[in-house]
């Protein structure tokens, strides 16, 4: 394959797909251009930097994560959505781990570019659309958002570098997790205060 039809989309996709095969630490910018076919100096016609390419790829998986999570809610509330949600999280983290790693770690991404990506934004507002079942004030709405992120991602995480050795079913773990994690949020700690019993 030449340079003919080569983009900067091409390039992101053919980057993000190589970071959920060998770890997005493992993508270089030769890794890429051999997995395309090119020279390495023709990448640079269309990513800046190694830098740039991981950013692309970050915004590239918000978007994808945030559109399997919109699809899984639509028309749920309450505990059926915030279960839709997390299991749209965990499958799309199982099935692309180096771009959902791409999600977490921080990184520059060109201002321009994460502008015009919808996916973080709508990542924030769905969270937090579906967490409005709880009737949660600010700022108990923002530590709830914290506490759902910092769950979900911990989970995943333990999970994906083989954490969970315990012969209990991760499956059922999972599960107990997330009917945790929806009674604090039905229970918030704000909503006891005052109360005597």
């Amino acid at each position: 394959m030449g340079r003919a039809g080569l983009t900067a989309e091409r390039v992101t996709l053919a980057g993000a797909k190589l970071a959920d095969e060998v770890g997005l630490e493992h993508v270089t910018m030769s890794a890429v251009a051999r997995r395309l076919g090119v020279k390495d100096a023709s990448l640079y016609a269309h990513v800046r930097s190694l830098e740039d390419l991981r950013g692309r790829i970050a915004l590239l998986a918000a978007d994808e994560k945030t559109i399997r999570i919109a699809d899984a809610i639509a028309g749920r509330a309450g505990k059926d959505a915030l279960v839709a949600y997390a299991n749209a999280y965990r499958s799309y983290a199982h099935e692309h781990p180096g771009r959902y790693t791409a999600t977490q770690v921080p990184m520059r991404i060109d201002p321009e570019l994460a502008a015009a990506a919808p996916g973080p934004r709508r990542a924030v507002e769905l969270t937090y659309g579906m967490l409005r079942a709880y009737k949660l004030d600010e700022p108990d709405l923002t530590d709830a958002v914290r506490l759902v992120r910092a769950t979900l991602h911990g989970f995943v995480s333990l999970e994906a570098a083989g954490g969970f050795a315990h012969a209990r079913p991760v499956e059922e773990s999972w599960t107990s997790c997330l009917e945790a994690l929806h009674a604090s949020l039905r229970h918030w700690p704000s909503r006891r205060e005052g109360d005597p019993s």
